[in-house]
């Protein structure tokens, strides 16, 4: 290990310009951090067997060089050095709060959508609500097709293979008349993990091979406006499963980047066809019946490609205008067209988690964030299924920030009254709880380290993310808002993104700021007594199953 931390540190320093000092040890602390977290992962999991045959090697994380500035929301800029970053105006971002206004921006939205709608999802739902929906595109492809001139509006639709084929009725049969009825305009891409192939494909039964691997991003855009969400296109995501959404409106360049990702994942995807076969886009690898290294060096080719494009295009788009710690703020950008917008006070970096394609950069960003989080400063941290990473976990327990961690009590965890073995999973992750509980308290951080449990009557808990509170301050300047639960999965498993949110407006930062609240209102603070409960009450199998189990959910 220590061999393996020297050779690290030599790469990463290679990197770093000189006098960058600071910089150095940032980047040394990181390094010791991550590795450490790798050696105590190995120690403790030496017999997960199952682990090497399903996921692939995991490669060193490493951090680019960065420049972080002393004060406010510019010390964030570093993370344009791994991906785009977007100067928008704050009065472009709108925060909403509940399913309902959830589901009714999206009926707008898609009525209103005159040249493209990409939706991206985990799966479509079969009932009356997500039919509705179904009903709006038929609907608005309907009136693109009597408008005079030849149609420009196009239908995206990306989402997971086994998820959207579960049952006889699935996402599939909801979307197939579209195909039919739209064969030029409509395109569904089901993506297929390249994890599940072979005799485990045969073998795992539905639901079950769920596990393995998902297209879990959630992206909702209808020409130039954007809905990141955790939220799933499903009737508990429009009434009452409680999730996170911001809408971003007038943003071309942040549309046209999550256009083109959902693009790039589509066209290494299982493309569905009227008759409810699949089948790849022609001289495209297989993702299951394929060489697996070769469909993921296209697949990682393919997303990159996005990323570095967007990336070089915003920066020449915004050459003198962000964060110039030499020259200052410039006073405002201009477009192509001569006309003037406000200067940017917000800026916008899409994060992408592909571990099955080698792409790693939610997990940098993250890790670089909690790491680099200053004493006093506040993270709150919510998640529905609270199963961090061992990496996560540690940053946490050893660095110098507070964290108020919300999490799904059993009630209101989506698992809740399951069917068999499912039943279970709340129970499991209980026992996660009181794990990491039991940590905080034998490191005497219950101060520093609370965890808060969601409760609401009816409802289920699906939000995750995180608020970045700088020292002294009351408002957050920073969110990640999008579809990582902070877990094994999503690190390792699926296909993930979120958004990075940076902002120095004061009434935006309210708008997160009520909303952190707004979902900590509904919560009540984790003590010993919590696990006295009758309803925490862990079985002896469910204790002995979970540490075999814990990195498949």
């Amino acid at each position: 290990m220590a061999a393996g931390g020297a050779a690290l540190w030599r790469r990463l320093s290679a990197w770093l310009p000189r006098g960058r000092l600071g910089l150095a040890a940032l980047l040394g602390r990181l390094s010791d951090r991550l590795a450490r977290g790798r050696d105590r992962r190995a120690r403790r999991s030496s017999w997960l067997l199952l682990a090497p045959l399903l996921a692939p090697p995991v490669p060193v994380v490493t951090a680019p060089p960065c420049s972080l500035c002393p004060k406010g929301a510019h010390r964030f800029q570093w993370i344009r050095n791994l991906v785009p970053e977007f100067g928008i105006s704050s009065s472009h971002v709108k925060v909403l709060s509940s399913p309902a206004e959830f589901y009714e921006l999206l009926k707008v939205q898609i009525k209103s959508a005159k040249q493209r709608v990409v939706m991206a999802s985990l799966y479509l739902g079969t009932g009356l609500l997500e039919q509705e929906l179904v009903d709006c595109l038929e609907e608005t492809l309907e009136k693109s097709l009597q408008a005079e001139g030849a149609s420009s509006l196009r239908v995206s639709i990306l989402l997971d293979y086994t998820r959207g084929s579960r049952g006889r009725k699935n996402s599939r049969t909801m979307l197939i008349p579209l195909l039919q009825r739209f064969p030029e305009q409509v395109r569904v891409s089901l993506f297929h993990t390249p994890n599940l192939r072979g005799l485990l494909r045969l073998l795992i039964p539905e639901r079950f091979n769920e596990t393995i691997g998902l297209q879990h991003i959630k992206v909702y855009l209808f020409d130039d406006n954007v809905i990141l969400s955790g939220a799933n296109l499903s009737d508990l995501y429009f009434t009452n499963r409680q999730d996170r959404y911001v809408l971003l409106r007038d943003s071309p360049e942040i549309a046209d980047f999550f256009t083109e990702l959902v693009d790039a994942i589509g066209d290494v995807s299982l493309q569905l066809q009227r008759d409810d076969t699949v089948q790849m886009m022609e001289g495209m690898v297989h993702p299951y019946q394929g060489d697996k290294v070769t469909y993921c060096e296209i697949a990682n080719r393919r997303v990159m490609e996005v990323i570095n494009s967007a990336r070089t295009r915003q920066e020449l788009l915004h050459a003198q205008t962000f964060h110039s710690s030499q020259q200052g703020r410039s006073s405002l950008s201009q477009q192509s067209s001569g006309d003037l917008k406000p200067e940017p006070d917000t800026w916008i970096y899409p994060l992408i988690q592909m571990k099955p394609f080698g792409i790693q950069i939610d997990e940098m960003v993250t890790e670089t964030l909690l790491t680099e989080a200053e004493r006093d400063a506040r993270i709150y941290l919510t998640t529905g299924y609270f199963n961090l990473t061992q990496a996560y976990m540690d940053l946490i327990l050893g660095t110098r920030a507070e964290y108020r961690i919300l999490l799904a009590s059993p009630e209101v965890n989506g698992f809740f009254g399951a069917k068999g073995v499912a039943g279970a999973i709340p129970a499991a992750y209980v026992y996660i709880e009181h794990q990491f509980y039991s940590e905080v308290c034998s490191l005497q951080q219950e101060e520093r380290v609370r965890l808060q449990e969601y409760c609401r009557a009816g409802w289920t808990f699906h939000a995750k993310g995180l608020w970045l509170y700088l020292a002294g301050s009351d408002l957050p300047c920073l969110t990640l808002i999008g579809s990582p639960n902070f877990g094994y999965r999503s690190v390792h498993r699926d296909l993930e993104a979120q958004v990075a949110i940076v902002t120095e407006n004061k009434a935006l930062q309210q708008q997160l700021h009520q909303e952190q609240e707004q979902l900590y209102l509904c919560s009540g603070v984790v003590s010993s007594a919590t696990f006295e409960q009758p309803n925490r009450y862990v079985k002896l199998w469910v204790k002995l199953v979970t540490p075999l189990i814990k990195n498949f959910f």
